[in-house]
């Protein structure tokens, strides 16, 4: 599919800019198309054949896209690993993947497109089960797992974004890793309406409403947090951005506060996505056009070919509109992943008669919108990322400092969710700091897992069964004053 897809964009789009690099360097669509021959061709040379995975850890530039494409043009399975983990966390993901052939620089992939020396790949045999992503979640239990995308699932999430159109595509930032679900089974759709994808070296709020202002962007899409911090940036009053005429925004929840921000100051219309990595990246959304009902208190329908069900812990339908009638959220198309790499267990799990266990709560109103509630995974959304408290716990109890230690979540504007260690220290007299904690785990876990703020505490408070009280801890962590219960 991604193959076919490739060739058939180059001789659609041709010398049209697939992507523009951080430094302005351009990639046509024809340049896409034969780049990734050479790089198949390389990889091959190198021993890569169909079935084998190929780790990609280098930073979301164009090279990323081209080897990408190159193994699937192999038939080969690409590992997307986000440059933002830490090393211990990007080897965990790489000894579950496996890989024959680790990518980690740009320079490499050239490399390999020099040793294809201007051939082709021969033409793959359709097959519609045949592996072509893992895409990385931390899953439920904080453990790394990879959801599998074959090409029957990439078809389904191009055929729910955009159907069997060609063209019609603008230019686009990318706001999120390449290694991400929002790209990696994605990029068929990206393909397929000749959009240009700007990419930016680490991506800056200001930066990417300059980008948005000068390419007359029509969409700007991201995650919730990105879209508060363009509220804070002053370019936003700066610029011309009339251009823009509607927000797509996923990675987490909306507040009200910030979807009704948003539009008066953009002045453009805003749909929160609701979706996950085992989903394929889609699932529902609010219409561009709702009522406030919707738009503000929802995360919308189901998505064009998903199906949304909320069902009590025996798996039956709870009623729609029932007051109190929250249950676990479970979806169904044809876009969830195949199943989880060499996790049965776990596939079976969250997998049941080809419906998504997602691990949220919800409920399901009377005109058909989903309202999250909660998590039954402990675990939180900061800035669009996953982050279970007992990886960070793990690691800030090693400090010497530290006797006992909670990590929970508390709300923030920007990036929706952070995390607050209450600790019991050693020594009460000489208690770590904020800062001590943050360096003791930064070469562990990475930035967005770190605590961003401190509560020292005697003791932690226990539930009648004696383990932490969580909820306990939340209703107290974003108090200015520290009153364990």
């Amino acid at each position: 599919m991604l193959p076919s897809v490739v060739a058939e964009a180059a001789r659609r789009f041709g010398d049209r800019p697939a992507l523009v690099g951080a430094d302005g360097r351009v990639t046509t669509y024809r340049q896409l198309d034969r780049a990734s021959d050479g790089v198949a061709v390389g990889l091959s040379r190198r021993g890569v054949s169909r079935g084998d995975v190929v780790a990609l850890t280098l930073a979301s530039v164009p090279e990323y896209v081209v080897a990408y494409a190159a193994a699937a043009k192999l038939g080969a399975v690409t590992a997307g690993v986000n440059q933002a983990l830490a090393p211990p966390e990007r080897a965990a993901l790489l000894e579950v993947a496996g890989a024959e052939v680790v990518v980690s620089d740009a320079t490499e992939v050239a490399e390999l497109g020099r040793d294809g020396d201007g051939e082709a790949p021969s033409p793959l045999p359709p097959d519609g089960d045949r592996t072509v992503a893992l895409v990385f979640t931390s899953g439920t239990t904080g453990t790394p797992k990879g959801a599998v995308f074959t090409n029957h699932q990439l078809a389904a999430v191009t055929r729910i974004d955009v159907g069997r159109t060609w063209g019609g595509g603008g230019p686009m930032v990318a706001g999120t890793s390449f290694a991400h679900v929002g790209f990696m089974t994605k990029l068929g759709w990206h393909l397929r309406l000749g959009m240009t994808l700007h990419l930016m070296e680490r991506w800056r709020a200001g930066d990417a409403l300059r980008l948005a202002s000068e390419q007359r962007m029509a969409s700007i899409g991201g995650v919730a947090p990105q879209i508060a911090l363009m509220l804070r940036a002053p370019e936003l009053d700066q610029l011309d951005l009339s251009c823009v005429r509607t927000l797509v925004v996923g990675g987490g929840p909306s507040s009200p506060a910030l979807v009704t921000e948003a539009r008066r100051r953009f002045e453009a219309a805003y749909s929160i996505r609701y979706s996950s990595t085992e989903s394929g990246g889609v699932g529902t959304g609010t219409a561009f056009d709702a009522p406030d009902e919707e738009a503000l208190h929802t995360v919308g329908r189901p998505r064009p070919g998903v199906e949304v069900d909320v069902r009590d812990e025996d798996g039956r339908p709870v009623p729609a509109g029932e007051v109190g009638a929250v249950g676990a959220v479970w979806l169904r198309s044809g876009a969830v992943m195949a199943r989880y790499w060499d996790e049965p267990a776990a596939t079976a799990q969250v997998l049941v008669d080809g419906w998504l266990r997602t691990g949220d709560l919800g409920r399901l109103e009377e005109g058909g919108c989903l309202t999250l509630a909660g998590r039954s995974g402990d675990r939180y959304v900061r800035g669009g990322e996953n982050v279970h408290p007992a990886e960070v716990e793990a690691v800030l109890s090693t400090h010497p400092g530290v006797g006992q230690v909670a990590v929970v979540e508390r709300p923030d504007p920007v990036m929706g969710e952070v995390g607050v260690a209450v600790v019991v220290p050693v020594d009460p007299a000489a208690p770590p700091t904020l800062a001590d904690l943050r360096a003791h785990a930064a070469a562990s876990l990475a930035t967005y897992k770190l605590p961003e703020d401190l509560r020292l505490v005697a003791r932690l408070p226990l539930t009648a069964m004696h383990k932490v009280d969580r909820a306990a801890l939340r209703r107290w962590a974003f108090r200015r004053r520290w009153r364990p219960p």
